[in-house]
C-alpha cells in the first residue's frame, strides 16, 4: 500500500490526464477566485527584468501624474511665489536705496526692475508692493534682510500695513503711536546732545506729517485726535501742515523709492 506522502490529488491527476500541468491549474483557480482590482495591487512589485503588458505602459505614467497633482499644495506653492517676489522686489528697492546713500540717482535699469518687481508681487498679492515698500521706509533695514533671503521680519511687518492701509482706526492708532515715540525719542535725543540722532528723528516726523497730504482719509480720521498729537489750539492749517507748525518741524522728504 502508498503511503500518505505518494497519495496524489485528483484535481492534479485529472489535469495531467487533459495535458494540463498542476501550475498551469493553480494559474486558472486564481484566475476565477482573486478579483482583478486586487491581482492589480501588486503591479509595480515584479522583478526588473519582467516582460509588463503593453498596457501598463500607458496607464502608470497616467498614475504617477495624478499622484504628483494630489501631494501638490495650492497654498504651499502660492506661499513660495510670494516669497520670491518679495525678494526679487527687495533687492530692486535696496538697489535704488544704496544708489541713494552714494548720492546718486535710480538708473534707468533700475527703475524698469523695480517696476516689473512690483507687477509680479501685485499679481500674486494685492498691494503687496505698496504694503512692503510702507514697511521699508519705516524700517530700511528690511529691505537688505529681504534681498539676502531673511524674509520673515519682512513679512510681519508688510502684513502689518495690510492691517493698517485696509482698517482705518488701527491706522490712525498706529499713527498716533509712532508719532508720540518719534516725539519722546527727539526731546531725549536733545537733551542727551546727540544732535545727529535728534536732526533724523525729526526728519521722520516731518514726512510722517507730509504723509497726511497724500492720505485724505487718514487725516479726516485724525482730525479728532489732535490732542493726541500735541497740539493744543486750532491754526486753520491742514493737520499735516498744523502738526509741523505745533511741533516745529520742516515737511521735508526723507528717504524714498526715489522715483
Amino acid at each position: 500500500m502508498a503511503s500518505d506522502y505518494e497519495q496524489r490529488d485528483p484535481a492534479q491527476g485529472y489535469a495531467e490526464r487533459r495535458g494540463i500541468s498542476f501550475g498551469e491549474r493553480i494559474v486558472e483557480l486564481v484566475r476565477k477566485v482573486v478579483p482583478e482590482k486586487v491581482r492589480n495591487m501588486f503591479e509595480g512589485l515584479r522583478p526588473s527584468d519582467e516582460v509588463v503588458p503593453s498596457t501598463a505602459s500607458t496607464v502608470r505614467p497616467e498614475l504617477e501624474t495624478a499622484e504628483r497633482k494630489a501631494a501638490e499644495d495650492p497654498e504651499a506653492a502660492l506661499r513660495k511665489s510670494r516669497t520670491k517676489a518679495l525678494v526679487r522686489h527687495a533687492r530692486a528697492v535696496d538697489a535704488i536705496f544704496d544708489m541713494q546713500e552714494r548720492g546718486g540717482k535710480a538708473s534707468p535699469e533700475q527703475v524698469k526692475e523695480l517696476q516689473e518687481a512690483r507687477r509680479v508681487f501685485e499679481k500674486v498679492r494685492p498691494y503687496g508692493s505698496h504694503d512692503a515698500e510702507a514697511a521699508y521706509k519705516k524700517n530700511p533695514e528690511l529691505v537688505r534682510e529681504a534681498a539676502g533671503g531673511q524674509v520673515n521680519r519682512a513679512i510681519r511687518a508688510l502684513q502689518l500695513e495690510t492691517e493698517l492701509r485696509t482698517d482705518p482706526s488701527r491706522r490712525a492708532d498706529r499713527f498716533v503711536e509712532r508719532w508720540k515715540k518719534l516725539d519722546h525719542t527727539s526731546q531725549r535725543q536733545y537733551q542727551a546732545g546727540d544732535m545727529s540722532g535728534y536732526k533724523a528723528t525729526r526728519s521722520a516726523m516731518g514726512d510722517m506729517a507730509k504723509s497726511l497730504e497724500r492720505d485724505p482719509q487718514l487725516e479726516s480720521i485724525l482730525a479728532n485726535r489732535k490732542r493726541d498729537l500735541g497740539i493744543a489750539f486750532e491754526s486753520g492749517r491742514r493737520l499735516g501742515q498744523e502738526l509741523a507748525f505745533s511741533h516745529g518741524i520742516d515737511l521735508g522728504r526723507g528717504r524714498g523709492i526715489g522715483i
